[in-house]
């Protein structure tokens, strides 16, 4: 015997085969690929669901994890999943289940989620914290899958089964969409809306041949969750036509005051998986490399009650429309969204048009229904069988009794039912098996009426089976009521183009230079106008009394003057913009002046003024009866003091001066009136205290000070009790021209105004204006004035209620010959 040798045992042992490497590579890949895209990436077109999806539902079906029973650990839920049926990582099996629940990611959820689920901008917590169950939706996926409706297959290692596609009452394929990335190919599919879809399905199943045109009357294009808008419609249908196309989605925006000084566009909703972090990044960015400007600053305020909410201050000076449409240049507040329609169809990836995907669904759907509906006559036939055989025992229960008493055996009775009451097998089995408990529930009534009810059931399953249209018209039904229960309306806005009209050249981002009115109501709002031109004088009683206004231009500066003798310096781009073909009068839009101006504790805008250097000047009146006029070349600073007040005395009028032959007036509360030349008054300096205006009876103070026309102006006073607590009192009004007073020196005590009846002592509020004066309580609401009349020295007429604003119109279509009025009534 030969010497064997180490060499010779190791060949023995080995087999070694010479593979092509190329051959072995391919094979793999291509092993590979074929997994990948069948067991992982891409859904499959009857339920919309991927492998991982599939086996989620499935699981908290089995485990009971339904809508009626409280929320468990989703690390329970991924632990199942993965022991049983996945064994791919928990992390891809706890991110397919949290994207479920994600209401921002899927149009109509299947996982009822609770705790940190994420954010658009941020991942969710880990699986040991939040929990879950199944949501209603969930349900109608699975609903039926215990009636034989779908077939199952082995798992991965052979100890348990699992289903090869779920019911699905529902097309959550289109519903909810999908997106994956599977080798050398992906698919990504827009969410729509459930009731267009099933609309879709139902036209379908009427007309089979249906065209494209046709669907698209009931599914015109996909709705997001997270809304927006969709620009331009023909993307939709390359992608309907073909399976693949590209959309432009916009975010939802409006501009509007987002503060006293500033207008703001406001995002109410982004394009799909966009979140505000990223949009916040990318602005940031964009003014960091100078390629956005005009922000002043971007916040998130968005929170659970009211949903997004991004706001994006604007400079002033700048369009806000202008830099919206650079915002959707630069930022993902437009983006575009490639539909590339891959799903599985018998086991193979395919490029799918919406009919397709439509019939796809509707031949899983019917078969579905025709299976569960075999399996019910099944379960129902039989049920009858057995109901027919206790009938029959029932009636001669006493026989069956004594038959089996005497019986050696089982098996022995079983043969003696069967000879007696020509019983099969099956009923003698059923009747022995049963307890004499349960005879106490039998009745032969209650028998017959149950195989009545079993044979009508059997006679409408044979129906459905044997008639393929009653089959449709089932299938249309369950679909309709799926649509009614879950069914939401469009989220998603689509325009056929951009929404915005087209000019001929792009509206610049700088807010032109254009001349504008500034406005002051008697509620101290403050706004501009648009664009110069005649006031309007309509509705103006109908609301607010505008009581001062001011010539300038969109980047340009007035003042501001207060009852502390104080003129501020202000810029009329920083001011809300109200349209000038609008009532004026209400300012509807404007901000509150202490919103937008330093003003101090009891402080309040009386009036507006130009710094016109060519100007006589400002002419103000005090409280005391001081008069003084002060020259704007002397207004050079920010805010400054423009008369030297005694204590205890306040500003009640200041008004720009254009004209030297125009008379000031004052009215007190002892009903005097005086009037003279405004220039038989001296311009001061800045610091100057001013001089003698009027001279004051006891007791008495200036109610009104302004510049009036004797040709054109109303004199309104309204009397009553000093000591009546202000806006209580209704007074007696009178409207006199202001011609028949005459005028008189300056530092002089005037005429009487108004001739005070019992109970009365002072005036409550007073005014001169253009004519007619109109009149405004503290609602805003107007206060119908009487007519005027002749007597300088009469009483007046009752009003309806307190007025506590009055101003002069504007005559006919010009505006006034001054460029800012006086406060009346303060």
């Amino acid at each position: 015997m030969t010497k064997r040798t180490i060499d010779d045992e190791l060949n023995e042992e080995e087999h070694i085969l010479d593979v092509d490497v190329t051959q072995e590579m391919e094979a793999s890949f291509l092993e590979y690929a074929y997994s990948v895209i069948y067991s992982r990436a891409l859904p499959d077109a009857r339920d919309g669901l991927k492998p991982v999806q599939r086996r989620i539902l499935y699981s908290m079906d089995r485990m009971g994890v339904r809508p009626n029973v409280g929320h468990v650990k989703c690390a329970r839920v991924v632990g199942q999943v993965m022991g049983l049926l996945h064994p791919h990582g928990d992390t891809a099996i706890y991110d397919a289940l949290v994207r479920m629940g994600q209401p921002w990611a899927v149009r109509l959820p299947l996982i009822d989620g609770h705790g940190n689920f994420g954010s658009l901008d941020a991942g969710p917590a880990a699986m040991r914290y939040t929990e879950c169950r199944m949501a209603q939706s969930a349900q109608a996926m699975t609903r039926g899958i215990d009636e034989d409706t779908v077939d199952f297959k082995p798992n991965y290692d052979g100890k348990e089964t699992e289903p090869v596609v779920l019911p699905a009452a529902f097309p959550n394929l289109l519903v909810n969409g999908a997106a994956g990335i599977a080798v050398g190919m992906a698919t990504n599919i827009a969410p729509h809306n459930l009731v267009e879809v099933v609309a879709g399905l139902q036209q379908l199943l009427r007309n089979p041949a249906i065209e494209l045109d046709e669907l698209m009357r009931h599914i015109p294009g996909p709705d997001f969750p997270t809304g927006g808008k969709i620009v331009g419609l023909d993307g939709i249908r390359d992608a309907y036509a073909t399976g693949r196309g590209s959309l432009k989605l916009r975010a939802t925006t409006r501009i509007e005051k987002v503060s006293p000084r500033r207008m703001g566009i406001v995002v109410t909703e982004l394009p799909y998986m966009i979140g505000p972090e990223r949009i916040i990044e990318q602005i940031k960015k964009g003014v960091q490399d100078k390629k956005l400007t005009g922000i002043a600053d971007v916040k998130d305020l968005t929170d659970l009650t009211h949903g997004t909410r991004l706001v994006i201050e604007v400079k002033n000076g700048i369009n806000p429309e202008a830099l919206l449409e650079q915002l959707f240049k630069a930022t993902k507040l437009e983006d575009t969204f490639a539909i590339n329609a891959v799903a599985l169809v018998d086991g193979q990836p395919r490029t799918l048009t919406l009919k397709e995907m439509l019939e796809v669904y509707l031949e899983h759907r019917l078969d579905v229904t025709l299976r569960r509906t075999h399996h019910r006559l099944g379960k129902a036939e039989e049920r009858l069988h057995l109901v027919r055989g206790l009938i029959i025992a029932i009636a001669d229960i006493d026989d069956v009794i004594a038959i089996i008493r005497s019986s050696d055996d089982a098996a022995q009775a079983r043969e003696r039912l069967m000879a007696a009451f020509d019983l099969d097998e099956v009923q003698a089995t059923y009747i022995l098996d049963m307890q004499l408990r349960r005879l106490t529930r039998f009745s032969t009534i209650e028998l017959e009426k149950e195989a009545d009810e079993l044979a009508s059931a059997i006679e409408g399953l044979r129906e459905i089976i044997e008639d393929p249209a009653v089959l449709r018209r089932l299938v249309g039904k369950e679909l309709a009521d799926v649509a009614k229960e879950f069914g939401t309306p469009r989220r998603t806005v689509l325009l056929a183009s951009s929404g915005v009209p087209t000019t001929a050249t792009a509206a610049p981002l700088e807010v032109p230079d254009d001349p504008c009115w500034v406005l002051l109501s008697g509620t101290g709002l403050v706004a501009r106008t648009n664009v110069l031109g005649p006031l309007p004088t309509e509705g103006r009683a109908a609301h607010d009394v505008v009581i001062a206004r001011v010539r300038t231009s969109a980047h340009g500066e007035f003042g501001v003057l207060t009852n502390r003798g104080r003129v501020i310096r202000c810029r009329a781009i920083e001011l809300p913009t109200v349209p000038l073909t609008a009532s004026v009068a209400s300012l509807q839009g404007g901000s509150l002046a202490h919103e937008l101006w330093p003003l101090e504790a009891g402080e309040r805008a009386l009036g507006l003024t130009s710094f016109d250097t060519e100007s006589p000047g400002l002419a103000i009146g005090t409280r005391q009866g001081v008069v003084k006029r002060v020259r704007p070349d002397l207004l050079v600073r920010d805010s400054w003091e423009v008369i030297a007040l005694r204590d205890g005395d306040e500003v009640v009028g200041a008004v720009e001066l254009l004209d030297e032959a125009k008379h000031l007036a004052f009215l007190t509360t002892d009903a005097q009136l005086l009037h003279f030349p405004a220039a038989s008054v001296r311009p001061q300096g800045r610091t100057g205290g001013g001089m003698a205006g009027i001279k004051l009876g006891s007791g008495a103070a200036v109610v009104w000070f302004g510049v009036v026309d004797p040709a054109t102006d109303d004199v309104v006073t309204v009397s009553g009790s000093s000591t009546s607590l202000p806006g209580t009192e209704s007074g007696l009004a009178k409207v006199t021209p202001l011609s028949e007073f005459p005028a008189k020196g300056r530092a002089t005590g005037g005429v009487r105004a108004h001739r005070f009846l019992k109970g009365e002592d002072a005036l409550l509020i007073a005014a001169i204006g253009p004519r007619p004066v109109v009149a405004a309580a503290t609602s805003g609401s107007p206060v119908k004035l009487p007519r005027e009349h002749g007597r300088r020295d009469g009483s007046g007429t009752p009003l309806s209620q307190p007025v506590t604003m009055l101003a002069g119109r504007d005559p006919g279509e010009e505006p006034r010959t001054a460029d800012s009025d006086t406060l009346f009534g303060q």
